[in-house]
């Protein structure tokens, strides 16, 4: 898949799209040091993850914010959403070397956010409009992180896989919510979860 492709699928200017090639040109370079991503993916990059994370996009269309991406890594979603245009996202991710990446590709893309250097627990108190999440952690440990930071209008938005019916079938032990799943257009096996109403059992 091509920088073009995305662009045709989610609808972004070509202004945007350079930006874009910018942050994977970055993640490239960066990559020969630290392990940003799992390197057999980095030559699918546009699709396992730009297009996987830009999908998140029209599902957030009209909610507030902010964005409270949960272990941001190489800044998929968090970035990606960030740099289409939405200018309310927080990163947050413990990594010293990954937080250095973002604040270099927020830089060079010049993209406005926020960037968190630490554990989510150490994160200073915020209400998150809507919470992101990517490769981190099961639902049910998700929403355990998340929970110091939401309330019931939160909006939840996590990029999933094969799993995720038997991860919602455990999250609902402790949680009441209300879920739709999408597919994903990054993954024919990928789901997108989005969960509103968030309250506990």
């Amino acid at each position: 898949m091509t920088p073009s492709d995305v662009q045709q699928k989610i609808g972004f200017d070509d202004a945007t799209r350079a930006r874009l090639e910018a942050y994977v040109a970055l993640l490239t370079k960066w990559q020969a040091r630290i392990n940003l991503v799992a390197p057999a993916t980095l030559p699918e990059v546009w699709n396992r993850h730009v297009l996987d994370s830009a999908q998140l996009l029209s599902y957030m269309a009209g909610h507030p914010g902010p964005v409270l991406d949960l272990g941001s890594g190489a800044g998929f979603p968090g970035l990606v959403l960030a740099v289409l245009g939405r200018d309310d996202v927080i990163l947050v991710e413990a990594d010293r070397r990954k937080a250095a990446f973002l604040q270099e590709a927020a830089r060079a893309t010049g993209t406005k956010v926020r960037i968190e250097a630490c554990r989510i627990e150490a994160l200073r108190p915020i209400r998150a409009g809507i919470v992101t999440a990517r490769a981190l952690a099961t639902v049910s440990e998700l929403m355990h992180y998340a929970r110091p930071f939401t309330d019931e209008s939160t909006l939840y938005l996590f990029l999933k896989g094969e799993r995720a019916d038997d991860e919602l079938t455990t999250a609902r032990e402790r949680w009441n919510m209300t879920v739709d799943k999408a597919p994903s257009l990054s993954d024919a096996r990928g789901v997108i979860l989005r969960l509103e109403g968030v309250t506990d059992v």
